[in-house]
């Protein structure tokens, strides 16, 4: 009925962190000079919570149509079908408060992975780039 409504709050608040990320990195980049992030091989924080959003932003683009479709969401007031009693709208909540906190976090999950990887691999690429010394 609702369940997308939560990734969709974590996805704004996600799209919020990583503008003010974007902006402290922007300025440490400014007070040191022109720093090469491409050359440390690691890629900025920000772009790694740009992916949490945009897998966000995705799943609850699709949650929503899939709820359009099935006639859940209506274009006028109260947009959704389960808000119209008070019956319905307990167990939206119900919903929203299980499956929607449980795909959340799910998504949140998957993410973890992709940055644990993220960071391996760049510390894999670090580690090979180092020059071999012979002693």
């Amino acid at each position: 009925m609702a369940c997308f409504i939560v990734p969709a709050a974590e996805a704004v608040i996600t799209s919020v962190v990583t503008k003010v990320v974007e902006s402290k990195e922007k300025k440490v980049l400014s007070v040191e000079g022109k720093v090469e992030i491409s050359s440390e091989n690691k890629l900025p924080l920000s772009k790694k919570i740009k992916w949490l959003s945009n897998l966000l932003w995705g799943g609850s683009a699709l949650l929503a149509f899939e709820h359009v479709w099935h006639g859940e969401i209506e274009p006028f007031f109260p947009f959704l079908t389960a808000a119209k009693s008070s019956a319905e709208w307990t167990a939206m909540l119900q919903e929203t408060s299980t499956v929607g906190v449980a795909m959340a976090i799910s998504v949140t999950l998957f993410w973890t992975g992709m940055v644990t990887v993220s960071n391996v691999l760049e510390k894999h690429k670090k580690l090979s780039l180092q020059p071999i010394r012979k002693e």
